[in-house]
């Protein structure tokens, strides 16, 4: 398909006349933003859309903060707004956004409100990054008289933070997750469990601290404590080291695990966000119901560690910080919705919901719209069908998302948001519980542009009325005109949308660092690419920009959205444009074909479903089983193999009769390329596979370990290059399309089978009820005794070979591929061992091999910044002479935001450390960083032995697919001699 060359004009979500100053309305007009001042100090693609849409508002004094760390870590890692946005003195450039320390973040934060009043701007946008939920910083701005586009710093401090958000949610009647919110005060009251000490402390240290609170004998001491708690930080004080805070959460985990066995416990930075500043606890307690406690002191014991990290992800180490940690109790079988809300200060609104469940390393990948009106029609396209269970499972969606829109919206008035932000929440079947609120815009809050705008109604003339489609714009009406604006209605647009998150990752989804973006396709129709610009063209040649991708903070390089009438028409949308898309560049990695793969699995199975937040890692270790076998199989080898079978069987039904025996091997000889091209491209790729099994796997069936064919084969071949976007062009470079001689050899039989299911009355669905009747040597259907013969002949060939296709299904029967599935009530069935860590472990492995290594060797494992201890002042994780045990830490690398600590996989001895530099220097996947003397020595693998068990597999496959010549042209014993000929002779006609 051909890119829409006016795409930027047709985006949806793009380009749109907002100046309000040129409405007919004087009403409207008053609400003209055209004198606000921004200056943008975010990053990716919300930098870039706020750029748009600023200039579509008619605001033409704006300018934009560059981080130098993107072209510092990333030599040549431009911004690429920078080719829109040609006027460089409003582009400004700091170190980077927030500093490595607390010091620097302070700095930071003045430097930027010393750029706005240096060069007129008057208001600050953060986007959904760095700053944008600081409640410092928010403060900071206001301070210094600029307006902040987004909540205020009252809403930062009551809604934001993690703790305080959860208070305000049980104190306005909504449900919480279980666990510990106050794990800092319980902390401080271990030094001090006395109200008489609390007071001293107070006294002595000279707190700011409310006299209702500290005069009210009758307080509960958990109150005060916080209260002191929230005086020292506004003095810069620690009443506790971390490792006493370490040892407090070490003590409530181990209490949640025995209150709630074979359960794991979540640890939350009260600041954290975007996956940051997070982890999980007690993998190892799950598979006992009843934990001894030395099982629950052992899994509590990885508490401090996990405090540490978190603390250093989110840059809470420095004195004066607040350091609390919410611990939770982690629902297990969870899904994440979210629902977005903008108030005002006075109003709130809730603009339904986006189902986040699909997610690793708590980033999100697949973000899929959920409104009341789409779940509405879904139940009663169920119904309708006859699904009652998947109808019922709608409807409990449908009461949930109401009860949390009402209560989204509760909280939002309780705490006067007066922006836009997002209510996030676990749903666990017909339960509920709040998670966070994020004051901030999301990355994924295209996905509700989509699906509702907002009318603003004149409040003396009901019909005088303005939309906004932008929550970007709505943020910026707010800041600008917020108490006048009236309560807005929200209006449907699309019924469905979804955005999966373009990174720059491997395989595995791990984080892949850098990369050269060397080509990528034009968006094709119905694309909407939200891509920070990369895609801009070289205004002067028209050509594509090379782009580094800089990796330094995220892993983003685009967001992808699509819309539909439904769910299932914007999931096709969105494989569609992930099949068409090619991105090519030097040592760059992303995670396009999982979501093209996921997408379609999805399509295949049903969009609806119900997947948890767990789904992912099984998912992934699932496609590493299917890579793994895939790897055993040799289709070039399972040709050969076939065509020695069909001359075998020549032999046994035409004795003597070496022009059949040829002619069955020219026709084969033919289909060579056409068979294997695409099992090889599928073998190869899992993500790949596991989307085309998904598709296609009810055109076959298993019969006493035969496998039939329900659909014609060579329907499925024509879908699966179709799948791969191998379609005829010949325009398009060989390589990645079919060949005009395979293109004719499958589109003649597809018009001879076409019509004899007309003749025949028959499905596409219904082949084998054809391959019934072919199987007669009576003429059927009306056709004469020649015809009939030619018919048959023509079958056959047609026929021969393609049972290699149906190796592929074989091999999923034999990983159990189809035993993670999605049920009638729509929640999807992962199979236990697929939750094994040892096994996911494993698979990630086969999925992105290791870097090639000596023996003696540890290599990183990625690109990144390599910290050798846990935090400052910690011991080091390794020193020359130590010996090391399998699963010990060596070091930490930080890869876009996250901090990935790295374990040995075997036992053995430090030689030399090679890494010479500092924490924080960048290293190179594969590049050594100790010399060590493994415990056990390898074992080279014998090539030639791989070799032979890949035949013998391919052989295995073979077995169950073949089928004999009486089985495929069920020829009679009494047939003649002279009839042997004409058939050879008509076969090879064929």
């Amino acid at each position: 398909m051909a890119p829409t060359t006016d795409w930027y004009q047709d985006n949806p979500l793009t380009h749109r006349d907002r100046r309000l100053a040129a409405s007919a309305s004087e009403w409207a007009r008053s609400f003209a933003c055209e004198d606000l001042k921004p200056l943008i100090v975010c990053r990716g693609p919300i930098r870039k859309e706020a750029m748009d849409v600023f200039d579509e508002m008619g605001i033409t004094h704006y300018g934009i903060l560059l981080s130098e760390k993107d072209s510092i870590v990333y030599p040549n890692a431009l911004a690429p707004e920078l080719r829109q946005l040609t006027d460089n003195r409003r582009v400004h450039r700091l170190p980077d956004y927030t500093g490595a320390s607390k010091e620097e973040r302070v700095e930071r934060m003045h430097q930027i409100v010393q750029i706005a009043h240096d060069n007129g701007y008057d208001s600050i946008f953060a986007g959904y990054g760095f700053m944008a939920e600081d409640e410092e910083f928010v403060a900071t701005v206001e301070k210094a008289g600029l307006k902040f586009i987004g909540p205020n710093s009252e809403i930062q401090a009551r809604a934001g933070k993690k703790d305080e958000a959860k208070r305000t949610a049980l104190e306005v009647g909504v449900s919480v997750t279980p666990g510990v919110n106050d794990v800092s005060a319980r902390t401080l009251l271990k030094k001090l469990p006395t109200r008489k000490k609390l007071l001293l402390v107070v006294e002595a240290r000279e707190l700011e601290c409310d006299p209702a609170i500290v005069n009210d004998e009758k307080a509960p001491l958990e109150v005060l404590a916080e209260h002191v708690l929230q005086g020292c930080y506004a003095k810069g004080i620690d009443m506790f080291t971390i490792e006493e805070l370490a040892e407090q959460v070490q003590h409530e985990v181990a209490t949640m695990f025995r209150d709630h066995p074979a359960s794991r416990v979540r640890l939350k930075a009260i600041g954290g966000g975007g996956g940051k500043g997070q982890r999980i606890l007690g993998a190892s307690l799950l598979s006992h119901p009843n934990p001894t406690a030395e099982q629950i002191e052992l899994a509590a014991a990885d508490a401090p560690a996990a405090v540490r990290e978190i603390l250093n992800e989110v840059k809470a180490t420095g004195v004066g910080d607040n350091k609390n940690v919410l611990i939770e109790l982690n629902i297990e079988q969870t899904r994440h919705n979210e629902i977005q809300l903008l108030g005002n200060g006075k109003w709130c609104v809730s603009l339904g919901g986006r189902d986040c469940s699909l997610q690793m390393h708590e980033q999100k990948l697949l973000e899929v719209s959920v409104t009341q009106e789409a779940l509405a029609a879904a139940a009663a396209r169920a119904q309708e069908a006859g699904k009652d269970e998947e109808a019922r499972a709608l409807l409990t969606d449908l009461e949930i998302l109401k009860r949390m829109e009402a209560d989204a919206a509760r909280f939002g008035e309780a705490v006067g948001l007066d922006s836009a932000s997002t209510f996030e929440c676990i749903v666990d079947r017909d339960r509920y519980y709040f998670m966070e609120v994020n004051t901030r815009i999301q990355v994924e809050h295209r996905v509700t542009e989509l699906c509702y705008a907002l009318e603003f109604a004149n409040p003396d003339d009901p019909a005088d009325t303005f939309r906004v489609e932008s929550l970007v714009e709505a943020m910026a009406l707010i800041a600008r005109h917020g108490a006048r604006l009236p309560k807005p209605r929200r209006v449907p647009r699309f019924a469905a949308a979804v955005e999966a998150r373009l990174n720059a990752t491997d395989a595995s989804l791990s984080p892949h660092a850098g990369g050269l973006i060397r080509y990528w396709s034009k968006p094709v129709e119905g694309e909407i690419r939200d891509d920070q610009g990369i895609c801009l063209p070289n205004p002067d040649t028209g050509k594509f920009i090379r782009y580094r991708v800089a990796g330094a903070y995220d892993s983003n390089i685009a967001l992808l959205l699509t819309k539909g009438e439904d769910r299932l028409d914007s999931y096709q949308h969105l494989a569609k444009v992930l099949g068409y898309m090619r991105i090519r560049g030097v040592n760059l990695a992303t995670n396009l074909e999982f979501h093209y793969g996921l997408v379609n699995w999805f399509i295949g199975q049903n969009v609806m479903a119900k997947p948890t937040t767990r789904f992912v890692v099984p998912y992934l270790t699932l496609l590493g089983r299917l890579k793994e076998e895939a790897s055993k199989v040799d289709p070039t080898f399972g040709f050969v193999e076939m065509k020695k079978h069909y001359a075998r069987q020549a032999g046994v039904e035409y004795p003597g009769d070496p022009a059949m025996a040829k002619a069955v091997a020219e026709v084969l000889d033919r289909k060579s390329t056409l068979l294997t091209r695409p099992i090889l491209r599928l073998l190869e790729d899992p993500h790949l596979f596991a989307g085309w099994l998904s598709l296609f796997r009810h055109n076959y069936r298993i019969e006493d370990g035969r496998l039939i064919w329900i659909r014609n084969a060579l329907g499925v071949l024509n879908d699966t290059y179709e799948y791969l976007n191998m379609v005829h062009d010949p325009k398009a470079p060989a390589a990645e399309v079919i060949w005009q001689h395979d293109h004719e050899l499958i589109q003649k039989p597809l018009r001879f089978y076409q019509q004899l299911r007309h003749t025949f009355g028959l499905e596409r669905q219904e082949y084998y009820k054809l391959d019934e009747i072919l199987r007669n040597e009576a003429p059927q259907g009306g056709y004469d005794a020649d015809t009939w013969a030619h018919i048959r002949a023509a079958h056959f060939g047609f026929q021969s070979g393609n049972e290699l296709l149906g190796m592929l299904f074989m091999l999923a029967e034999k990983v159990r591929f189809f035993d993670f599935r999605v049920e009638e009530n729509l929640d999807v069935t992962i199979p236990e061992y697929l939750n094994d860590p040892e096994l996911q472990a494993r698979m990630k492995k086969v999925l992105v091999p290791p870097p090639a290594t000596k023996a003696d060797e540890i290599v990183a494992v990625c690109g990144g910044m390599y910290y050798g201890q846990e935090a400052p002042g910690r011991p080091r994780f390794v020193h020359e002479g130590m010996h090391f045990e399998k699963g010990q830490p060596l070091y930490i690398i930080e890869v876009m935001k996250m901090f990935n600590t790295v374990r040995a996989t075997f036992s053995g001895t430090v030689e030399k450390v090679l890494m010479t530099g500092g924490d924080g220097t960048i290293v190179q996947k594969g590049q050594p960083l100790f010399k060590i003397v493994p415990d056990e020595k390898f074992v080279e693998v014998d090539p030639k032995e791989v070799e032979r068990e890949r035949r013998a597999r391919t052989g295995e496959y073979l077995k169950a697919v073949l089928t004999t010549f009486a089985e495929k042209f069920s020829a009679s014993e009494q047939r003649a001699e002279e009839k042997r000929a004409p058939r050879a002779g008509r076969l090879k006609a064929v």
